[in-house]
């Protein structure tokens, strides 16, 4: 995972979002024509989804771009600042769900599209978590969430919950799935038959096979084919779970005490 004070020489400096300095470090050579910080951007997602977080750096984002790394400073202060940018750049991915559409639509496209970017750029997961995410399109993000669940009827103080049960299932779901299909591809396998392959090793284990072999009917009632089809069962079940507790604790805020009491 990636700390929030790799590469950065102001540790106060808390975002690129919130910093209005021109970078401070000297420059040597002219900005390169053709190259501004969209085009930065655009470059980090790319290098950033081909080679992943830990080789990511400066320089290979400067050889990306046939460029020195000094021309990148030009645009930047730091390697964070790059992540940043890039990170926001892919909310823009998820597109807000109708406003007119029932919530429960809404909140439905909204958990897909959400899983789908985390699967379609697995670094995003370490680096939610290490930023701030208040660039533009996070932002707008977060408002279009915000305002589904207010659509719920949910009383206030609730809210907040509802909008963490929901994302945090959401980002941990696709954080398991996209990783697991990174490791599918890396190994040059489908996903069947990694985890085909995984489950015939487990169950020449003794001391693991009992454990495998007591969830065998938890597995068999779980439905699907393969793997991409009982994953997606699992997923549109846990969202109806969700669904279902806002449902509930909504007819319960609408009780008359007496009866929300009970």
């Amino acid at each position: 995972m990636v700390s929030a004070s790799d590469g950065v020489k102001n540790p106060a400096r808390t975002s690129v979002w919130l910093d209005r300095r021109t970078p401070s470090r000297s420059r040597r050579s002219e900005s390169p024509a053709g190259l501004d910080r969209n085009r930065i951007t655009e470059a980090s997602v790319r290098l950033l989804d081909a080679e992943g977080l830990a080789r990511f750096s400066m320089r290979r984002l400067a050889a990306e771009l046939d460029v020195t790394a000094m021309s990148l400073y030009w645009y930047v202060d730091t390697k964070d600042d790059l992540l940043e940018l890039a990170l926001d750049s892919v909310y823009a991915e998820i597109t807000p769900p109708a406003e007119d559409a029932d919530w429960r639509v809404r909140l439905r496209e909204f958990a897909r599209s959400y899983r789908e970017l985390l699967v379609r750029h697995i670094w995003i997961s370490p680096l939610a978590g290490t930023f701030l995410n208040i660039g533009p399109n996070s932002m707008l993000c977060s408002y279009a969430v915000q305002d589904i669940i207010r659509a719920t009827g949910l009383p206030l103080e609730r809210q907040t919950g509802a909008l963490s049960a929901v994302s945090q299932f959401v980002y941990g779901f696709g954080t398991v799935e996209g990783h697991f299909k990174a490791r599918c591809d890396a190994t040059g396998m489908t996903q069947d038959q990694y985890h085909q392959q995984a489950m015939g090793t487990i169950r020449s284990l003794p001391h693991l096979r009992q454990i495998v072999e007591a969830s065998d009917a938890l597995m068999a009632a779980r439905g699907g084919d393969t793997v991409e089809e009982m994953r997606e069962r699992d997923f549109v079940f846990a969202l109806d779970l969700l669904i279902a507790g806002i449902e509930a604790m909504c007819d319960r805020a609408s009780a008359a005490p007496g009866e929300a009491a009970q």
